[in-house]
């Protein structure tokens, strides 16, 4: 299972405007930082693919202008 963090930095006063696309999206979960004007996202999907996937969705977000990842790592499955 693939979980990574990122800094999510919003267009000019877009900030709420990039909170709320990023809150309708599953497998995501969304912490707006209190003193700066960024969002720190974390994913948690099933696989690979499902997150290659959701980057893509975030990374087509409007409001957003900058995603930078801070963390990431693969839980992998036991059979």
């Amino acid at each position: 299972m693939p979980i990574k963090s990122y800094l999510a930095h919003p267009q000019d006063g877009k900030k709420a405007e990039l909170h709320a696309a990023l809150t309708n999206l599953s497998h995501c979960e969304v912490i707006p930082a209190e003193n700066e004007d960024l969002l720190i996202v974390v994913t948690d999907t099933n696989d690979i693919s499902e997150d290659k996937n959701l980057k893509e969705q975030i990374e087509s977000i409007a409001s957003l202008k900058l995603l930078a990842m801070v963390s990431g790592f693969d839980t992998p499955k036991s059979n």
